[in-house]
């Protein structure tokens, strides 16, 4: 037990860390913990709620080094929460080996599309798409994070990178859209009976501490090599989740 609590911190100061340098980083939550024995369901419910706090911190630190982008932050949340609050609904009657493929696969993807695009992690500058493009993005971002208990950073982080929206401007947005995804999804998580309130506590303890760490250390270091470390460990570990689901899959026919 005590070996188990242990490596539960350490996740959760790990992902913390990642998610204020870069705003991605619990994404290895779900995985990790499901690899760990613990259901998908609860793992997803738990991570989710971290993530209302890990956001607020970071939130919060961004906001001081004048690194988010407000009007387009509130565009962003009006398309996340909706998008959250169903994801959640739907998360709750989705098989477990369902949910791992889908976890795993956003977590590759998530890892690749950052290796790609590693020479475009530098710049201050503003270029975001127009409000209604933000909340379409937003809708799908929310609505697939709330499934997968991935956060909001994960997948919007790559999307604006993509996008040409510069590395700052880009994590501190996640760190906006994050708290609505995680409010509405775990309001969607507590009604339908997925959230471990415990397992979230504890969790968010450690993301909390480590987000506040990685936000000084973004906007104090430069990031290219810690972001391409982070990219090569999405990709294994997305790899990792997907041939166990693969093989959960398999063991069921």
């Amino acid at each position: 037990m005590t070996v188990f609590v242990v490596g539960i911190s350490v996740l959760s100061l790990v992902s913390g860390l990642l998610i204020g340098c870069i705003g991605i980083g619990g994404v290895l939550l779900v995985p990790c913990l499901s690899l760990a024995g613990i259901d998908v369901h609860a793992a997803i419910g738990g991570s989710l709620m971290t993530y209302i706090f890990s956001g607020i911190m970071g939130v919060a630190l961004y906001a001081r080094h004048g690194s988010i982008d407000w009007r387009s932050a509130a565009w962003l949340s009006a398309g996340a929460a909706p998008g959250a609050f169903l994801g959640s609904l739907i998360a709750a009657h989705t098989r477990e080996q369902i949910l791992l493929a889908l976890i795993g696969a956003t977590v590759a993807f998530s890892g690749w599309r950052i290796l790609r695009r590693h020479s475009e992690l530098a710049g201050h500058g503003v270029k975001v798409p127009q409000p209604l493009a933000l909340v379409g993005i937003a809708i799908v971002v929310g609505f697939a994070c709330a499934i997968t208990g991935t956060g909001g950073s994960v997948l919007l982080v790559p999307l604006l990178m993509w996008l040409s929206v510069p590395v700052l401007t880009s994590v501190g947005l996640s760190q906006a859209i994050q708290i609505p995804i995680a409010l509405m999804a775990t309001v969607g998580n507590a009604w339908t009976g997925s959230l471990d309130w415990r397992l979230g506590a504890w969790l968010s303890i450690g993301v909390v501490l480590g987000a506040a760490a990685g936000a000084r250390v973004a906007h104090a270091l430069p990031a290219p090599l810690l972001t391409r470390i982070v990219a090569v460990a999405l990709v294994l570990v997305g790899a990792i989740v997907l041939a166990r689901s693969g093989q959960s899959l398999a063991n069921t026919w």
